[in-house]
């Protein structure tokens, strides 16, 4: 194995992480709304949606870490190589990947549990409309 492979996945671990601070930052909106809203209104629906937002809160936060641990692992394993070490190389690259398939199953299930929270707003307002 040689230095340019870890080197290959760095763009894409980079663009990952830029993709998960985007969700963050688009959740963060959300709760921010979400608080307003229920100040003047302390409507049932905005518990469950606030359980919701709290779980998906957290997968973010874990996938950031599990993204960010991996380009960190990926860079010891190219410094690794740099100093002709190949078996722990090929271990850390291994474990580098690792952490990168759990933080990508991590934003699956958080792309699923979005799903599951706009599935609620459209029952919400299709109880409205039949009303």
């Amino acid at each position: 194995m040689t230095l340019t492979t870890p080197a290959l996945i760095f763009p894409a671990i980079s663009l990952l992480l830029l993709a998960y601070t985007n969700r963050f930052l688009g959740l963060a909106s959300v709760v921010r709304a979400l608080h307003a809203s229920y100040k003047t209104s302390a409507d049932p629906i905005y518990l469950k949606q606030i359980h919701n937002l709290r779980r998906r809160i957290k997968l973010i936060r874990d996938m950031q870490f599990f993204g960010v641990l991996s380009i960190l692992i990926c860079t010891v394993c190219m410094l690794v190589l740099f100093f002709g070490w190949d078996t722990a190389g090929k271990i850390l690259f291994g474990l580098s990947l690792l952490t990168m398939i759990t933080s990508l199953v991590l934003s699956l299930i958080e792309i699923q549990m979005s799903v599951g929270a706009l599935d609620h707003q459209l029952k919400d307002l299709e109880k409205g409309c039949e009303e």
